[in-house]
């Protein structure tokens, strides 16, 4: 009987309150109050792409900026991916998908290698400064991926092809990552212990 692959972790600073937990064997499940409506609609589409149930309740200082509560919201998302896999031993550790999402078209490759690192390129000129919804710069994006990837000790190539809306391209960029981390997490039956020739990841 395979442990469960759950989280459940809480997170307090002078910026940010997130409480927030997750099975990454779960079947796509989300309920998401973040304060950010956009990142509602991201982590949303993330859960149910990657098929991880996910709760997040945050309240933040938005009235400054959505950065502080955005960021951080990745920061324990990434630790709660990191825990929930344990020693990842069965897991097929690699994972890439391309997505489209009408004109937007992303590229994602996943590697739950236990070395962060972080590729993200190909959103045009012009994308971090656009505010998606009135309140979600597009420069978020990249600054979640690398939350998410220093945190959860991922390899994560995100390419975007081509795009002209940024509503598209960020939703693509969050869809693509969820389809490459689902076939990375999911457990094969063809692996035995971990899939390293170190013996750990």
């Amino acid at each position: 009987m395979t442990a469960p692959r759950t989280a459940d972790l809480r997170r307090e600073t002078s910026e940010s309150s997130i409480e927030l937990s997750l099975d990454l064997d779960g079947t796509g499940v989300a309920d998401i109050e973040s304060t950010v409506p956009f990142y509602d609609h991201l982590l949303t589409a993330f859960a149910k792409h990657s098929l991880t149930d996910l709760r997040v309740r945050a309240k933040g200082d938005i009235e400054i900026d959505v950065h502080h509560t955005v960021e951080d919201i990745g920061i324990v998302l990434g630790q709660a991916i990191r825990q929930a896999l344990g020693d990842k031993s069965g897991i097929s550790r690699f994972g890439d998908a391309l997505v489209p999402l009408d004109e937007a078209l992303v590229q994602a490759v996943v590697d739950i290698s236990g070395r962060p690192f972080l590729v993200h390129s190909g959103e045009p000129a012009g994308f971090e400064y656009h505010l998606i919804g009135g309140h979600f710069t597009g420069s978020m994006v990249r600054h979640v991926f690398e939350a998410i990837t220093f945190n959860a000790g991922l390899t994560v190539h995100v390419t975007v092809l081509g795009g002209r809306d940024p509503h598209h391209i960020a939703e693509a960029e969050f869809k693509a990552f969820a389809r490459a981390f689902r076939q990375a997490k999911a457990l094969d039956p063809l692996v035995s212990g971990i899939p390293s020739t170190k013996g750990a990841l």
